[in-house]
């Protein structure tokens, strides 16, 4: 699908091995094709407002059950724009232009949840925000490798020659291609967050959890079961 797409725009406008006149213009005086590629932290803030009922809910998706003490919400964010010098060529009724692609990838503000049945400071709050702790620091981790993995992926598609399109198509045929090509693809990169994520949540962390400082994480939730019945 993705090398299907990039196929469009990439076609010269003269099959022959020899250039242009218009192909030695574009190649030696528009300028460099550009990737700027950037990411960022948007910070994170801790909230003890919410019941691990509220929690649950927020969760979505949780074995039959079982509770969620705490969560770590956020939102993967993508934005790209497009631009670039632009040359046309009325005899052959080509343009060429060369792309400047700028995309920043970044998280919504992070959000780390405890239980309110968990006062601060306690043994079971310290414990879960730890595991709170290890989901934010992946989050943190992962980011500056999914930049590296797209900026190698934009840097072997648009570095070198310009692109070439008929008048008037060399813009909208480019950002179709982000549009329907680029954008999906570094959202799927981006997604990718969520399998190590995964991996920190098994059923032996869970288990460690209900078992740590002495039972008191049972012991509140049965106290916090008892005063909402």
């Amino acid at each position: 699908m993705l090398s299907a797409a990039l196929a469009i725009l990439a076609a010269a406008p003269a099959a022959a091995q020899a250039r242009t006149p218009f192909q030695v213009q574009c190649e030696d005086t528009i300028g460099e094709t550009i990737s700027v590629l950037s990411s960022r932290g948007e910070g994170y803030r801790i909230d003890n407002t919410r019941s691990y009922h509220d929690l649950t809910r927020l969760k979505g998706s949780v074995r039959r059950g079982s509770w969620v003490l705490g969560l770590t919400h956020t939102e993967a964010r993508v934005s790209i724009k497009v631009g670039g010098r632009m040359l046309t060529d009325r005899a052959s009724g080509h343009e060429c232009v060369a792309p400047r692609i700028d995309v920043n990838l970044y998280y919504a503000p992070i959000v780390i949840y405890v239980s309110r049945e968990f006062p601060p400071g306690s043994c079971s709050y310290r414990e879960v925000l730890a595991h709170e702790m290890r989901h934010l620091q992946t989050y943190q981790d992962f980011l500056p490798k999914a930049e590296a993995i797209v900026r190698a992926r934009l840097a072997a598609r648009f570095a070198g020659k310009p692109l070439y399109a008929p008048i008037g198509q060399a813009r909208s045929l480019l950002q179709r291609e982000v549009d329907r090509s680029w954008m999906p693809y570094i959202k799927r990169e981006m997604e990718k967050v969520e399998v190590l994520q995964a991996a920190i949540d098994t059923p032996q962390e869970y288990a460690r959890l209900g078992k740590v400082c002495a039972g008191e994480v049972q012991s509140l939730l049965r106290q916090a079961t008892r005063s909402s019945s």
